[in-house]
């Protein structure tokens, strides 16, 4: 500034700038308050450009979407093995599902029969199979020697929540409650004894494909049909007898 108080002639050829300097700085502080907002601001933006442009990179999308690829195929394979290993008939043709462990024994099973037409007489009152809910009849042949498939059978009715009959005739009835003070004697709650009364159950009256004259069990489970089981054995696998009483898979 000259001493007459008009600016000097600028040599670098820039128009005159007037600027004041307060004798306080803090004067000056909303200035630099606006200032560091702007500048935080700046440094948001700046950030959300950075994120924005490094998705947008074929070298991030391209392995995002190989990873999907490859997590779909993974899915698919195991959905396809899994359901070809559920849906593996084993017993007669024409069967469900079942799933057993591998290299389990597994018991010759005939499903989805109706229930049998017959009447037991249990605690001195005769009761139609028709109308029982869950429960497991034991047709018991004679000279069966089966206390161990039996514990085994009162073992699948407990898992199914199903109460189990020892069925018995006038001619087995002897070797029948010598079964039952056997295995029954701490299963009193769940197992009990009940007389065949019209003829209809017999381990020789079985549907085809089952072996006659064995011990059978008869599994009444959720739905109107029945679950005929044969050639039972304690190394068995439980699991398919207690989704025929259940109706739901294990």
């Amino acid at each position: 500034m000259n001493p007459g108080g008009e600016p000097e002639r600028d040599e670098t050829g820039l128009p005159p700038v007037d600027i004041k300097v307060p004798d306080d700085a803090r004067e000056l502080d909303r200035d630099v308050q606006a200032y560091r907002r702007e500048l935080r601001a700046f440094r948001r933006s700046e950030r959300r450009s950075r994120w924005h442009r490094s998705l947008s990179k074929d070298g991030v999308v391209l392995p995002l979407l190989a990873c999907c690829v490859i997590l779909a195929l993974i899915t698919g394979t195991l959905l396809t093995v899994f359901t070809a290993t559920s849906n593996q008939s084993l017993g007669l043709p024409g069967s469900p599902p079942r799933s057993t462990r591998p290299g389990a024994p597994v018991a010759k099973m005939a499903w989805n029969h109706p229930r049998p037409n017959a009447t037991i007489a249990f605690r001195g009152t005769a009761v139609s199979v028709q109308s029982l809910p869950r429960s497991v009849l034991v047709l018991v042949p004679p000279r069966c020697g089966c206390a161990g498939t039996i514990a085994w059978l009162a073992a699948v009715a407990s898992k199914g929540s199903a109460v189990m009959f020892l069925i018995y005739t006038p001619a087995t009835k002897a070797e029948v409650e010598s079964l039952y003070r056997q295995v029954g004697s701490q299963l009193r709650w769940r197992m009990q004894l009940a007389e065949e009364t019209d003829h209809v159950l017999s381990p020789a009256r079985v549907p085809a494909g089952l072996p006659p004259g064995q011990l059978t069990a008869i599994l009444l489970g959720p739905s109107l049909g029945a679950t005929w089981v044969s050639q039972m054995s304690p190394r068995d696998d439980q699991r398919p007898l207690v989704e025929a009483l259940t109706g739901l898979p294990i």
